[in-house]
């Protein structure tokens, strides 16, 4: 199966994001840490070209820490700078604008040595929707500039954001690529949330989820929902629901209400900390 979807603001925000590019020293990429490479975009590449850049991986508070390791040691061995923050945490905050700011050194160095009169780096910050991109800057800026939400594609414009005296930051808006080849991607961006509940039924997604758990975490299941395997993923629909109480009239489970259970529980870190994927 093939999930296609292209937006029109999607399709004008890769026209300009290429536009922009040449305004900017280097380019931040954010990805999800529970999932790293489905979040990273590959029609960025296109644009990106010979561009400097680093990754941030964020939501690091909710993924597995021994994975998010070896995605940071995977990254350093490819030459590119990268790191893992919480962007609520101030230390973390603080880790992106040190990067950055030794990342846009080598650009106003060469400036300076043609005479150019001195200006902050720039940097151009880019990532899928809901990846927390919004949350980000407003950390970043130390106030409230970019729209925040729990729903993919909140910023639909760009603008430039002064980070203190260090760097200048052009916001762009979220961009998903037009089509996953791969069903397994579109999988698991909509088990952390990346794409809109309406794409994918809520259902095959909840499963998916449990079916990921049994392989790969069966303790973290064990541990939330009182089973570590099921023989069939009905029996452990009907066990969650009626053990959250996701019931209709008569007792029957209520398996949209079950799904959103397991898909909340997971999004909000109750399940425990889960990854995705590891590096190849």
């Amino acid at each position: 199966m093939t999930i296609q979807w292209f937006p029109g603001h999607m399709a004008k925000a890769k026209r300009e994001a290429a536009e922009k590019l040449k305004l900017v020293d280097f380019v931040i990429e954010l990805v999800d840490a529970r999932a790293p490479l489905s979040s990273q975009n590959p029609m960025l590449h296109e644009i990106l070209q010979e561009k400097p850049k680093m990754v941030v991986l964020m939501k690091k508070d909710l993924a597995d820490p021994e994975v998010t390791k070896e995605w940071l040691n995977s990254y350093q061995e490819s030459g590119i700078p990268a790191l893992a923050i919480e962007a609520n945490e101030k230390k973390d905050v603080k880790k992106v604008i040190d990067l950055a700011k030794d990342l846009g050194k080598e650009k106003l160095e060469k400036l300076k040595a043609k005479g150019v009169r001195p200006r902050p780096s720039r940097a151009m910050i880019l990532g899928i929707p809901n990846v927390g991109k919004s949350t980000l800057i407003n950390r970043l800026a130390n106030r409230k500039l970019a729209k925040t939400g729990d729903k993919p594609g909140v910023t639909k414009a760009q603008q430039w954001i002064k980070v203190k005296k260090e760097f200048e930051l052009l916001d762009t808006p979220g961009i998903l690529w037009p089509k996953f080849e791969d069903e397994e991607v579109g999988y698991r961006l909509a088990s952390i949330g990346t794409i809109k509940d309406q794409i994918l039924p809520k259902e095959d997604v909840a499963a998916y989820i449990l079916n990921y758990l049994k392989d790969r975490y069966p303790g973290l299941l064990e541990k939330r929902f009182g089973f570590s395997d099921y023989e069939d993923i009905m029996t452990a629909f009907e066990t969650i629901g009626q053990k959250r109480g996701c019931l209709e009239s008569g007792g029957l489970v209520n398996f949209e209400k079950t799904s959103d259970v397991i898909l909340q529980d997971l999004r909000t870190g109750k399940i425990g900390l889960v990854s995705f994927e590891e590096p190849e």
